[in-house]
């Protein structure tokens, strides 16, 4: 008689928030070393089931300790939110529409996760706030912006003494902004500005305000940190974007895994600046999609571009936390997603070791709810920590753009 174990009987319920309470608990004290960054991924957007959950989470997570959250929304674009949710006056309304990139203040749960906020912070202290962060480069589908309001930012912020040489030049190197966020671009590089003359100098221009910036460190920060760190995170987004436009400048037939791996770098870079700035408040929840937030397979080819998670996870080990969700409400026999389902109530949570050595290696994977949905592979159980399975939704999109 086999005495294997099987996912009804190492899963954890979340029926309700005291038991999805304790099973995020157990989740964090079997780590040897405590997270500073938990990721809470989503196999699609718009489908509100996940972002419900990420806010019950994070009500938890505030009660142990935590006090910022991070979602996959412009890092720029989310001040906007950040300060409404520390008390500014402001419509909500207006908030979702500006503070959110992608058409993301739309998507079922946010507006519920701002009021929230909002109403949990009134009347406390800055570092018992909770802040609200976004992580992603100011890139959309159809595109990227211009440079300059990054180059330029830096540019104020450093003291005129400071300014290198190379920006005497910036207005003439950045011409129009109209050329730069021409959307044939991203379908044709011949279209793009990101391989010319003045784009190459520009990357320059960037590389010497960073150093510059970098170097001013000691006397600047100080004064100003809150200040200091806008600054720096203009001086990477301004090489990022100059490196993206390179890209789809170029006629490499991997010319699009190149624009999505130079994305992950600066989404990576812009987790690992908010992990820095949080270190002495709090650890941090991030909130994405699955495939931007899994570590990298043990067996990953040198081949393959990392994406923020793998990144991330480099640099922070055991400090980063992974939760993969997925759902599937009418999944294939002998799928990954319905060996899940049969497992699960309503909302249950899996220790990804553990449900690897209760599955058959012969499982597949179902097919997608809705376009864009990328349902869990058998594979991805490398790349979490855990996996959350929701039976409870009827896995439709709520339309957000």
């Amino acid at each position: 008689m086999s005495t294997a174990a099987s996912p009804r009987e190492i899963g954890r319920q979340l029926d309700d928030a005291t038991s999805l309470g304790r099973a995020v608990d157990e989740l964090l004290a079997s780590r040897t070393e405590p997270p500073t960054l938990l990721a809470l991924g989503e196999p699609t957007h718009g489908i509100e089931a996940f972002p419900l959950l990420r806010n019950e989470i994070l009500i938890h997570l505030v009660e142990r300790g935590y006090r910022s959250i991070v979602l996959e929304t412009d890092f720029f674009a989310a001040s906007v939110v950040d300060d409404y949710v520390a008390g500014a006056p402001a419509e909500i309304d207006t908030v979702l529409a500006t503070g959110f990139s992608h058409g993301f203040g739309a998507v079922p749960g946010n507006r519920e996760l701002v009021e929230w906020l909002r109403a949990h912070n009134a009347g406390r202290a800055p570092q018992d706030r909770v802040r609200f962060y976004g992580f992603d480069a100011p890139v959309e589908y159809s595109g990227a912006p211009s440079p300059r309001r990054s180059l330029s930012a830096v540019i104020d912020y450093l003291p005129a003494a400071l300014r290198p040489e190379s920006v005497r030049d910036l207005d003439t190197l950045l011409g129009e902004d109209a050329d730069w966020t021409n959307q044939a671009a991203m379908f044709d590089p011949a279209a793009s500005i990101g391989g010319s003359d003045h784009a190459r100098a520009l990357r320059v221009v960037a590389d010497d305000l960073a150093s510059a910036l970098r170097r001013a460190a000691p006397g600047l920060r100080p004064a100003d940190p809150s200040g200091y760190d806008h600054a720096l995170a203009h001086a990477r987004t301004a090489l990022g974007l100059l490196r993206y436009h390179a890209a789809m400048a170029s006629p490499a037939t991997d010319r699009i895994a190149t624009l999505l791996s130079l994305r992950a770098e600066m989404m990576a870079e812009n987790l690992l600046a908010i992990v820095s700035q949080e270190q002495r408040r709090g650890p941090s929840l991030v909130f994405a999609h699955n495939e931007h937030l899994q570590r990298a397979q043990s067996d990953a080819s040198s081949e393959n571009w990392g994406n923020a998670g793998a990144l991330v996870g480099l640099a922070l080990g055991e400090r980063y936390l992974v939760l993969a969700t997925d759902a599937s409400p009418d999944s294939d026999p002998g799928t990954l997603q319905r060996a899940l389902a049969e497992a699960t109530t309503r909302r249950t949570l899996f220790p990804a070791q553990a449900l690897r050595t209760t599955l058959p290696t012969t499982l597949g994977t179902s097919k997608p709810l809705v376009p864009g949905h990328i349902p869990l592979e058998p594979t991805d159980l490398e790349r979490a920590d855990a996996i959350i399975f929701i039976t409870d939704t009827d896995g439709k999109r709520h339309q957000y753009w």
